[in-house]
């Protein structure tokens, strides 16, 4: 679910950013049986702060990093929205490590036995703890622990509902809650995720690559063994398994997400993709000559009366993914060949705190989350972006082979929490319209429209994407229209809902508890 932000930017900011460490217990939950055996013991969540704009009496704004490495939300400390909040309420900017990920582990290695103790509630439990008991180097003679001081908590993706379950959890401890991209319906077979890109990608990119799909799945599900493995060897990838094929020719659709309207976090690949299928000229010069096997292709999965239109856009997927595959092979997966590059068995025996956050993300998502992407999950009567091959099996192998966990993640424990109808006093949710994660938000297509108020800010972006909200353009950079207007109001909105939200803490801490009173945005 995390976009990465280049690592040219992360080591420039980091080096004017110092990581702290701050002690919290292995295990919140002491009688609850699936931590068994309990642990008594603490160990340190790095975290990182920014006290510049820091005035006396402001807030402190935590940026829950969620999952991955707090430095990948460095920007966001730096010149993002964790900044601009700060400077406008003289609050004190807070990133927050989440346990399991970045340097902030509670046990020696990852083996399955050891993962026992990360889950949302345990991670839930350390943000309050830190909230209560934080001591920030050089302001040690402020309290600025709460709820002593108002803390606003905010997070993009499932970090997003990590923030909003804070408030509803804590609501004593946390203030107010800015909630952008959150996912707060945990969904075991997300094959939704693929419908912004059905539903917003450019030009005809979407119908392409749904035609290319039904033809590959016709072939791969067929009985024609020649016509298989003729498919295969036009991709370059003979060696692979079927499932394992369908998957690597998904990659091109799969990059919505990665887009962003700020150009030191904005992919190409999804544009490039994009173009180069719906383009009626061949693109690639490596796979012109693949023309008398493209139409025969075609023929075979059923596509004979549209072999004209679909020859070309047939050659340059196949230049497509051929590029990719060259570029893997010299790079991540040089000394590899094609099976070892892109196998998904037999890859998760490693158990060491330095693979990034692949198996910790992986084990959130078969013990609570689910999210498992699939084609399979469509509606019969629509033709899916990605191969049906791709199902729960599939998608749910790491769970076998890393953590031998068999059974469906229990998707009610985070449900519970939060589900698609979450509202709650002060808990802000702001969603890009065009975000492939947004059909599991309040802002999922199809839920009642909800009248966006002060106390329960709800903010759609048009065109937006994944926490687009967060990012912001470097200071004294100079790029015409950016923010998109769109971002820019969002911005603002933010800004002036949470001081909005802060009046109200003055006001109930000079003359008592009052009722919040809703007024539209």
């Amino acid at each position: 679910m995390t976009q990465f932000t280049p690592h040219h930017v992360i080591d420039s900011i980091s080096s004017s950013h110092r990581a702290h460490n701050f002690s919290v217990p292995v295990d919140h939950f002491p009688s609850v049986p699936v931590y068994e055996p309990h642990s008594e013991d603490n160990f340190s969540l790095r975290y990182w702060f920014d006290a510049k704009h820091y005035s006396e009496g402001g807030p402190v704004i935590i940026l829950a990093s969620g999952e991955t490495r707090g430095e990948d939300r460095l920007p966001f400390l730096e010149h993002g929205i964790l900044s601009m909040l700060a400077e406008a309420t003289g609050g004190l900017a807070v990133i927050l490590e989440h346990r399991y990920y970045g340097r902030s582990f509670p046990v020696p290695d990852l083996s399955a036995e050891n993962m026992r103790f990360l889950s949302t509630e345990q991670a839930l439990a350390d943000t309050a703890y830190f909230a209560q008991h934080v001591q920030f180097p050089g302001l040690e003679h402020v309290n600025l622990t709460a709820p002593n001081v108002p803390y606003i908590i905010y997070g993009g993706s499932y970090a997003g509902a990590f923030a909003a379950f804070a408030r509803k959890l804590y609501p004593d401890l946390f203030w107010g809650a800015i909630a952008s991209s959150a996912v707060t319906e945990a969904i075991v077979d997300y094959w939704e995720y693929y419908e912004a890109a059905r539903l917003f990608s450019p030009g005809d990119c979407a119908v392409t690559t749904q035609k290319l799909t039904h033809v590959v799945d016709n072939i791969l599900l067929g009985r024609d063994e020649t016509s298989k493995q003729l498919l295969k060897q036009a991709f370059g990838l003979e060696e692979l398994r079927d499932d394992d094929f369908a998957n690597v020719l998904s990659r091109g659709i799969s990059g919505l997400q990665a887009s962003n309207w700020d150009p030191e976090e904005d992919d190409s690949d999804f544009a490039f993709y994009c173009s180069s299928i719906s383009s009626a000229d061949i693109l690639f010069a490596s796979s012109r000559s693949l023309a008398p096997v493209a139409k025969q292709l075609l023929r075979a999965g059923g596509y004979e009366t549209e072999v004209d239109v679909l020859t070309n856009r047939m050659l340059n997927y196949i230049g497509y993914i051929r590029a990719h595959l060259r570029e893997d092979l010299r790079t991540y997966c040089k000394n590899k060949n094609v099976n070892e590059c892109y196998s998904s068995r037999g890859t998760h025996n490693r158990t060491t705190l330095d693979q990034g956050m692949g198996r910790s993300w992986g084990y959130q998502t078969c013990t609570q989350w689910g999210y498992f992407q699939t084609g399979s999950g469509v509606p019969s009567d629509q033709l899916p972006l990605i191969s049906r091959l791709i199902d729960l099996n599939f998608t749910t192998i790491h769970c076998r082979e890393a953590f031998n966990i068999t059974k469906p993640p229990d998707v009610e424990s985070i449900n519970k929490l939060g589900g698609l109808n979450f509202r709650y006093p002060r808990v802000a949710f702001i969603d890009g319209a065009a975000d492939p994660w947004r059909a599991a938000t309040p802002h999922r297509i199809g839920l009642p429209q909800r009248v966006s108020t002060t106390s329960e800010p709800f903010i759609l972006i048009d065109h937006g994407v994944h926490h687009w909200d967060e990012n912001n353009l470097r200071p004294k950079s100079i790029s015409i229209g950016l923010p998109p207007p769109s971002v820019a109001a969002a911005q603002s909105q933010i800004i002036s809902f949470v001081q909005a939200w802060l009046e109200v803490w003055k006001e109930q801490t000079a003359n008592g508890p009052e009722e919040d009173v809703p007024s539209e945005l």
